[in-house]
């Protein structure tokens, strides 16, 4: 489940990525690097699960499944707010500038 989070999210800002001149502009490459790290990081981790469990881990119980929803949901989250960070650090735009400059 986190493999499925973190490449649907990779997919999706890739295609925001790419679609728009404006995405380009705000950084959506960061977090198109950031989703496809994590999707390969956890394609590692279900190749190793695969070589250790065997067809096994393709039958998870529900809970555990749950908890890998929560896991890449969290992930996901969190490379948005890096990514947040990261924008309101660089200011494409001048927004943080302008309003700092008018008080």
């Amino acid at each position: 489940m986190t493999l499925l989070c973190a490449v649907f999210s990779a997919v999706a800002s890739t295609a925001v990525w790419y679609a728009s001149r404006t995405a380009r502009h705000m950084g959506v490459g960061i977090l198109c690097w950031m989703f496809w790290g994590a999707s390969c990081m956890w394609l590692a981790d279900a190749v190793f699960e695969y070589i250790q469990l065997g067809p096994a881990c393709f039958t998870p119980e529900p809970e555990a499944l749950l908890n890998d929803l929560f896991l890449g949901l969290s992930v996901t989250a969190l490379a948005l707010v890096i990514w947040m960070a990261a924008l309101l650090i660089r200011d494409p735009m001048g927004v943080v500038r302008e309003k700092l400059a008018k008080k």
